[in-house]
């Protein structure tokens, strides 16, 4: 059984977890028909998750 002769560093366990990142973020269509960012708020009617979020009259 293989057994690490001396610890990794920081950067190398960084360097080496480089490829690991997500690339595209997740795009959702919201049902407006407006593309956004999952887990957040739609920008263009403010809602979440087929709620209401952000007033009208606040906007």
């Amino acid at each position: 059984m293989a057994v690490q002769q001396n610890k990794k560093s920081k950067s190398r366990k960084g360097m080496r977890r480089s490829h690991h990142r997500v690339d595209i973020p997740n795009v959702v269509l919201c049902k407006c028909g407006e593309s956004t960012l999952s887990h957040t708020i739609c920008p263009s009617c403010g809602t979440y998750r087929d709620r209401k979020m952000v007033n009208d009259a606040a906007e």
